[in-house]
């Protein structure tokens, strides 16, 4: 199992990590899981010069290097599978921001083994990290969500379109999350919440190389998209006018 910043029990983030003030007035606010590596920390680069990235991770050091990287960014270290700190973290950041136009549910765990490899216990974990605390933190903002008429993005995979031996526990946590994503589309398409599913391919990242030693084959990254290709597709959808959404995407390498 890998996990690149999904959870484990957070440190603190300093004070002096957080760039707020003059730099974020004005701008509207971005929530990234994940953000301190691969897709996320790509997407918050993607962003950062036109929103307030709040810079969510697990590793303390590497959120506040990013932080202080962005011209308006600030750090949300928090257990993902706490419901109490996820709730207690949330509502922080909307008193002190005041609201939140994007979510991109970037942080996962990766599986691959047969079906009967994994206890009971390691199957519920596998849904709490990928589809539990993405669920959990959503509703936790849905207030702020509908007030700013915001964009929610997940980023999912293409193992939430297609299944292949050894996939039962990931597939099933991302068909699982994409489902919960095509519902709240529509539960919150008359608030004005766009829903996005991004759905890559083979991303040259830390996890890439863990899948592919998973499968014993060489990772080969010239032959994989990058992350900077992933941001920029979630960049065009939120980009996108109001009066339509970009419901489901899939990105794939262009060579096989």
């Amino acid at each position: 199992m890998n996990n690149p910043d999904a959870h484990t029990q957070p440190e603190q983030a300093t004070e002096q990590s957080t760039k707020e003030g003059s730099a974020s007035e004005g701008r509207p606010v971005a929530l990234i899981t994940g953000a301190s590596s691969g897709i996320g920390r790509a997407v918050a680069v993607a962003l950062a010069d036109t929103h307030h990235i709040v810079v969510g991770g697990r590793d303390v050091q590497r959120v506040n290097e990013l932080v202080e990287q962005l011209p308006a960014a600030s750090p949300f270290v928090v257990d993902l599978l706490d419901s109490d700190a996820v709730r207690r973290a949330a509502a922080e950041v909307v008193e002190r921001l005041g609201r939140v136009d994007v979510l991109v549910h970037s942080a996962e765990m990766m599986f691959k083994a047969p079906s009967e490899s994994f206890t009971r216990v390691q199957w519920r974990h596998g849904f709490e990290v990928n589809v539990f605390a993405p669920v959990e933190l959503t509703n936790a903002l849905l207030p702020t969500l509908r007030a700013s008429h915001a964009d929610v993005v997940f980023l999912n995979s293409g193992s939430g379109l297609y299944t292949y031996p050894g996939g039962t526990l990931y597939c099933g946590t991302k068909f699982a999350l994409k489902a919960f994503a095509d519902a709240l589309r529509e539960e919150e398409r008359a608030n004005d919440v766009r829903v996005i599913s991004i759905h890559p391919g083979r991303v040259a990242t830390p996890m890439q190389v863990h899948a592919r030693a998973l499968d014993n084959l060489p990772y080969e990254p010239e032959k994989y998209a990058t992350v900077e290709d992933i941001a920029a597709t979630i960049k065009v959808a939120l980009e996108t006018s109001r009066a339509a959404t970009v419901e489901t995407v899939v990105v794939r390498p262009s060579r096989a």
